[in-house]
């Protein structure tokens, strides 16, 4: 398709805007012809497409080809994308259908080779990618880098594993993502030396601060549960050559709303400048990890997108390859077939299953969910027991949860791992998810043993997904793409997790911002401090369980 477009472009390389006719012949830049030395009024503004520096698609519950129609709708031209959520449920057949879906829409995605699946020896997954399989994948032209390399206690006692995977990404000249909440002085020296470049787990400025002057690359994270500009935008002004902004996981009713202009437009409400915050936004993921995406040059893909002003940052239109993929708010992608992959094998649990017979200690360890954040703390409460049973305190928020391993393949003996929680304020009911980092095995909350395995076997019934119950009233949003992503259109997707969301919030009575993100977090033990998997509680600090 061969077109022009006349509007003020702005010249991130160079700090510029002028108006200009832009020449676009087979998808790429024929010509770029300045109009004037100025911006004109009368006219929009383009710009290079913004870039997702580090997302797990499969957060989105949508596959990468429904997820691309959402996320163009804010300017999103690309991302780089760790498939390590479906990797973990079913090793690389499930990297291979990510990849294969997502060449099925325009939107540019740049896959990674999982450096840690499972993500820890302490849970039960799906599947196991080991060193030889993480060097064949990274021989793979349509694998980019090596990701988020979450076993850092691995790196820093020179696990041979660890260390072979590693060694095979720098042989093979891609980079090496990072993972390492809290991370700092020699640790964080020891961890960056191995060649791992990049972080976004960053949650203050000060931690941030010491491994950019390691010189590894800060991610500037703004998801749907984890949120970190707050406390680390000032870095955009210290250091804008180092940094990038992500996602990391974005829910499809967030990701309806905005993507990384949400993060573009609140920059440049805080008083950054323009061109700093473009060049973090566009520009600095292509040349950290060599994409393939364009700078708005001659010779350049057509890899652009229109906005009305630089204030909104609402974006007018995307276009990508030269083809035109958003317009008016409106997707332009259609949607594709899939032909859903999964592994599921667990049986329904009786609610006698969730109960927590431990009259001998009423003093037990509590995880408190921190809204915002996937950091958790840690606290000691006495609880009451009945009938040798520990009972929670809905009063005080101290809620149960309990993680199912669905991957058991209906063995009786394997039964739910059993904790306590504070933070979720359910005054009735439980939620239920398999969409828990990084292993997906099913993890529930709730006021009672009968909600929680409503929830659970509600999820069971699906073959996947979320749910939320009080009473006899139940919601549930149906996953069967690796019991963790939908094939349905992206905006009923969008619509069904709004329901049930505002479910949990206003019938069962949870504050939190995002209490399904919230949960999906409660398992992933390598974010400090106390997790619960399938196996039992975890210390992520120490990096062992508390009681198995």
């Amino acid at each position: 398709m061969n077109l022009e477009l006349i509007a003020n472009r702005i010249d991130i390389l160079n700090r510029r805007i002028a108006a200009a006719r832009i020449t676009i012949r087979t998808g790429r830049i024929a010509a770029i012809d300045e109009l004037g030395d100025s911006i004109d009024d009368s006219l929009p503004f383009v710009l290079p497409g913004f870039i997702d520096a580090h997302i797990h698609i499969e957060s989105s519950m949508l596959v990468p080809s429904e997820f691309a129609r959402l996320a163009t709708l804010h300017g999103t031209v690309a991302v780089v994308s760790d498939p390590h959520e479906i990797a973990n449920v079913m090793g690389v057949p499930g990297i291979d259908f990510m990849i294969e879906n997502a060449d099925r829409v325009p939107l540019k995605c740049y896959f990674g080779a999982p450096s840690c699946v499972p993500a820890t020896q302490f849970e039960s997954s799906g599947a196991r990618i080991d060193a030889t399989a993480v060097r064949q994948l990274l021989k793979r032209q349509d694998i980019h880098y090596l990701a988020e390399m979450m076993n850092f206690p691995g790196v820093l006692s020179g696990d041979e594993e660890v260390l072979s995977k590693i060694a095979a990404a720098k042989e093979l000249g891609k980079p090496i993502d990072g993972h390492a909440p809290g991370l700092t002085g020699e640790q964080a020296r020891g961890y960056c030396a191995a060649g791992i470049s990049t972080d976004h787990e960053c949650t203050c400025i000060e931690e941030a601060a010491h491994k950019l002057s390691l010189g590894m690359k800060i991610l500037i994270r703004e998801g749907s549960a984890a949120k970190n500009f707050d406390a680390l935008h000032p870095l955009i002004r210290q250091a804008p050559g180092q940094l990038m902004f992500c996602s990391d996981d974005k829910h499809p009713n967030d990701l309806a709303i905005g993507h990384i202009n949400q993060v573009v437009a609140e920059a440049i409400k805080r008083g950054h400048d323009l061109y700093d915050v473009l060049q973090i936004a566009c520009l600095n993921p292509i040349a950290h990890y060599d994409l393939d995406v364009g700078q708005l040059r001659v010779a350049d893909p057509a890899d652009m997108i229109v906005v009305n002003d630089l204030k909104s940052w609402t974006v007018q239109s995307t276009m990508i390859q030269g083809q035109w993929v958003a317009k008016d708010s409106e997707p332009l992608i259609p949607s594709v077939p899939v032909a859903p992959v999964n592994q599921f094998a667990c049986r329904k649990h009786a609610s006698a299953d969730f109960c927590y017979d431990e009259s001998d200690k009423r003093q037990v360890d509590v995880i408190i969910a921190n809204d915002g954040s996937l950091v958790t703390d840690r606290a000691e409460v006495t609880l009451e027991s009945i009938d040798g049973a520990l009972q929670p305190n809905v009063t005080k928020d101290i809620l149960k949860i309990a993680v199912v391993n669905r991957y058991q393949h209906n063995e009786p003996s394997v039964q739910p791992a059993l904790a306590w929680i504070q933070g979720f304020g359910f005054r009735t009911g439980a939620i239920a998810s398999c969409v828990a980092h990084d292993s997906h095995n099913i993890v529930a909350v709730g006021v009672s043993d009968q909600a929680i395995s409503a929830a659970v076997n509600l999820v069971i019934d699906q073959k996947g997904g979320i749910a939320a119950v009080s009473g006899h009233e139940s919601k549930s949003l149906p996953l069967g793409v690796g019991g963790i992503m939908s094939d349905e259109d992206a905006f009923q997707v969008a619509q069904q997790y709004e329901d049930i969301e505002a479910f949990a919030k206003s019938v069962l009575g949870s504050q939190l911002t995002s209490p399904f993100m919230t949960l999906s977090f409660m398992a992933l033990l390598v974010i400090p401090k106390l997790k619960l998997s399938d196996r039992g509680l975890f210390d992520a600090e120490s990096f062992q369980f508390v009681r198995s």
